[in-house]
């Protein structure tokens, strides 16, 4: 687990590649306004999907525009966790100072009375690692009258399940967003905006890119455009065309 503040806007691009930018597709205008009314209620969120969906960076880039005055703080799972070690990580997130309390009675006092100085947002990401245990720690800490506490639940498909399996949390989850892939209509919209070497590329060689190896996946389009944005500048064209495609697919393809 890694715990703290929102990481800086560089790293919010799968891949280093110079001039992409966020899109404000339907999805992440529909998460913004979410987190927005998640936050204002002091509530509990879950946004959810498939792996490369862009939900994390979605999230990320509406909370920190939200940061200046909003207290947030991130916990990222990487495998299944105790919650001692949640214990552990809030500890860390929020910045307590001295060492951690031994006892969990005198631990879960602390943070307790730490939630309760001021409004905070905890951020839970890939959260479908978490058990039984760990969210219904959550739950106590947010249920408790006198913490200030909004939780974004964020993680693929088994986050869903895993929260749903809890009716004493999935009851209180204010809101539920599910990510999708990009249809072929918001593929055209969105693309061309994304990286200029999209912008007056023909669209038919979007879609064909999109059929071939994005499908609608922007962890896709972003490994994608990096690999064209090489090959221009490798051989020296300024246009993308389906020569360049086909050398990028080459590489997108797994050897059998």
């Amino acid at each position: 687990m890694t715990g703290g503040h929102l990481p800086p806007a560089p790293t919010d691009q799968y891949v280093a590649l110079p001039d992409a930018r966020l899109v404000s597709t339907h999805a992440v205008l529909t998460a913004r306004e979410n987190l927005t009314d998640t936050i204002e209620a002091r509530a509990m969120m879950c946004v959810h999907d498939g792996a490369g969906f862009g939900k994390t960076m979605a999230v990320t880039s509406c909370l920190r525009a939200l940061e200046p005055t909003e207290d947030i703080r991130r916990i990222t799972f990487h495998a299944r966790a105790t919650t001692r070690a949640v214990r552990h990580e809030l500890h860390t997130a929020l910045d307590l100072p001295g060492p951690p309390p031994r006892y969990a009675s005198e631990f879960d006092h602390l943070l307790k009375t730490a939630l309760a100085t001021h409004p905070r947002t905890l951020v839970l990401d890939e959260a479908q690692w978490l058990q039984s245990d760990q969210l219904e720690y959550v739950r106590y800490l947010w249920d408790d009258p006198y913490t200030q506490l909004a939780a974004i639940f964020v993680g693929d498909e088994g986050c869903h399940q895993t929260l749903t399996r809890e009716p004493m949390l999935s009851s209180r989850i204010f809101i539920w967003q599910r990510f999708t892939r990009l249809t072929p209509n918001e593929i055209l919209q969105t693309i061309p905006l994304y990286h200029p070497i999209w912008a007056d590329a023909d669209p038919d060689h979007i879609t064909y890119a999109d059929s071939r190896a994005a499908h609608g996946n922007f962890r896709n389009w972003a490994r994608l455009t990096t690999l064209t944005h090489t090959a221009l500048k490798r051989t020296g064209r300024t246009r993308v065309d389906q020569e360049v495609l086909r050398w990028v697919f080459s590489k997108l393809t797994s050897p059998h």
